[in-house]
């Protein structure tokens, strides 16, 4: 999008690729992001990027609206959108938001009760994760450098690779926040949902655009 878009044109095939292969598998699907708050949009929220400098307009599915597109939502639920319109504009997606500062605790609690949830569900559920990794890993960066990112984001990027949801709790919040990994709580609440289910884990991108770190890849079932 914008100017970014040569640099990032491999990450979005990526993305839109397990989104593909996300929905061809389930009946119904969700995403998870980070946020200032707990919030959940459903199927009929709109929205559009202008407020990141490029008026597209997304939906959260094809339902019809009477609301404008909302400048304000959360990137997560956003990017959410234009993932299932450029993927499968058919279906539709649910975006929850987690706190970005919760606790491991909380993110643990937070993702036994959304496995319940899904597992009392008569259909079956896929779930998109939308999590930004270090944005301190070059001089460019958002977050300027750090040289104890690199190592992290490489934690992350292995531990999403091997579907090791130890690791993934496990992660240190205070030193992802101060290496500006904003997605950690997502993760966690990712690997508390998955908790002792054997994973098989496909990785699709690793890469740190504009100095950003991100990791695309699938879990399934084993």
């Amino acid at each position: 999008m914008g100017s970014s878009a040569a640099e990032t044109a491999d990450l979005r095939a990526a993305a839109a690729d397990a989104v593909t292969q996300l929905t061809s598998k389930v009946d119904r699907w969700m995403a998870i992001g980070v946020d200032h708050s707990e919030e959940t949009y459903d199927a009929t929220t709109v929205g559009t990027f202008r407020g990141f400098g490029v008026d597209i307009v997304v939906r959260l599915s094809d339902r019809p609206s009477s609301t404008l597109p909302d400048p304000e939502l959360p990137l997560s639920v956003l990017i959410a959108g234009w993932l299932r319109g450029t993927s499968d504009p058919d279906s539709a997606v649910e975006v929850r938001t987690v706190p970005a500062d919760a606790s491991a605790q909380w993110c643990a609690t937070h993702g036994a009760e959304l496995r319940r949830e899904l597992d009392a569900s008569s259909e079956s559920w896929g779930i998109l994760v939308l999590a930004d990794g270090a944005n301190t890993l070059t001089a460019k960066a958002p977050g300027s450098f750090d040289e104890r990112a690199a190592a992290i984001q490489l934690r992350i990027d292995d531990a999403l690779a091997a579907a090791d949801v130890d690791a993934l709790a496990n992660l240190d919040a205070d030193l992802c926040a101060a290496v500006g990994v904003s997605g950690r709580a997502a993760w966690q609440v990712l690997a508390a949902t998955v908790g002792s289910v054997t994973i098989t884990a496909t990785e699709l991108y690793r890469g740190a655009p504009f100095g950003v770190g991100y990791y695309v890849g699938t879990w399934s079932r084993a």
